[in-house]
C-alpha cells in the first residue's frame, strides 16, 4: 500500500507538468494555425519552394490531424489522472486510523485499477458492471483494508466470469453492485453471473488456504483476509450466497459508525 501510494505520487507530478502545458500548447498552435491562414489568404500563391514542402509535410492533413492528437493527448492526461487518484483513494496507507470516507469512492477506485481485467479480450466480450448506489452517508472505516476487500471479491467474480464464457457457460459476462442501508448498517453487495459455487465448499471459502483454482493461480489468502479485515477490524460480517449454475453474490455489511 505505501509502495502504491508512493508510485502514483511519483507520477501524478510529471503528469501535472503535462496536463499543465496541454492548455497553452493547444492556444499556441490554434494561434499558428490561424496565422498560417491568414498568410494563405493574403498569399494564396506561394513560391514553389513552399509549395513543394506543403505538399511534402502533407499540410492540409497536418492542419486537420493535430487538433486530433492535441485531445487525444489530454484525454489520455485526463485518464493518467484518474488512475492516479483512484490508486491514491485505494491504497488511503496514510490513513492508519479509522476515517469517515465514501464507500462508493473506494469500490469505483477499486474499478478503476481494475479495468484492464474487465475489458474485452480474445477469450470473452467485455464484462459489464452494473452499479446500483444507494444513498449513503460517509462510514467510519480503514479505508485500505476495506477497499482490498472490495478487490478480492471483484477479481474473483472477473475470475469465475472468465471460466464460464469459456466453458460455454454464458455469453454476457455481468458484475452487479449494490448497497444500500439498513438497520443503521452499510449493505454492499456484489454478484455476478458466473458458474455459482457448489454448496459443499461454501462453509470453507473464508478458511485460510482454501481455494478452487489450479496451482499458481490463487492463494487461497484473498477470502480470508477479507473475511478478517470486514469481521475483526470493523465488527461486521460477511457472507456468500450462491447457487450452481446461478452465479455468486458476497454480502458485506458493516457499521456506520465505529465503536470507540
Amino acid at each position: 500500500g505505501q509502495l502504491v501510494a508512493g508510485v502514483a505520487h511519483e507520477i501524478n507530478n510529471p503528469v501535472s507538468f503535462i496536463y499543465g502545458n496541454l492548455r497553452p500548447a493547444t492556444s499556441y498552435i490554434q494561434d499558428l494555425l490561424h496565422l498560417i491562414d491568414l498568410y494563405q489568404d493574403q498569399y494564396p500563391t506561394p513560391n514553389s519552394a513552399i509549395q513543394t514542402h506543403l505538399e511534402a509535410i502533407d499540410f492540409d492533413f497536418l492542419k486537420a490531424d493535430l487538433p486530433q492528437l492535441l485531445t487525444s493527448m489530454k484525454l489520455g492526461a485526463d485518464r493518467i489522472k484518474n488512475i492516479v487518484l483512484s490508486l491514491r483513494t485505494f491504497s488511503r496507507m496514510d490513513e492508519a486510523e479509522v476515517k469517515a470516507v465514501d464507500i462508493h469512492a473506494g469500490i469505483d477506485s477499486t474499478l478503476v485499477i481494475l479495468e484492464h481485467r474487465l475489458k474485452a479480450n480474445h477469450n470473452r466480450p467485455a464484462i459489464q458492471v452494473i452499479k446500483t448506489y444507494g444513498t449513503f452517508p460517509l462510514v467510519e472505516c480503514y479505508a485500505g483494508p476495506l477497499n482490498q476487500v472490495f478487490m478480492n471479491i471483484l477479481v474473483n467474480a472477473i475470475d469465475a466470469l472468465d471460466e464460464a464464457v469459456l466453458s460455454g457457460a454464458i455469453h454476457h459476462p455481468t458484475i452487479w453492485i449494490q448497497t444500500e442501508i439498513i438497520a443503521s448498517r452499510a449493505v454492499i453487495r456484489i454478484s455476478d453471473n458466473g458458474p455459482g459455487i457448489p454448496a459443499s465448499i461454501q462453509p470453507r471459502l473464508f478458511n485460510p488456504f482454501f481455494t478452487t483454482k489450479p496451482v499458481g493461480k490463487g492463494t487461497g489468502m484473498g477470502l480470508s483476509i477479507s473475511y478478517q479485515i470486514v469481521t475483526e477490524r470493523h465488527r461486521g460480517t460477511m457472507r456468500c450466497c450462491s447457487c450452481p449454475e446461478h452465479g455468486a453474490e458476497f454480502i458485506v455489511e458493516l457499521p456506520l459508525t465505529m465503536a470507540r
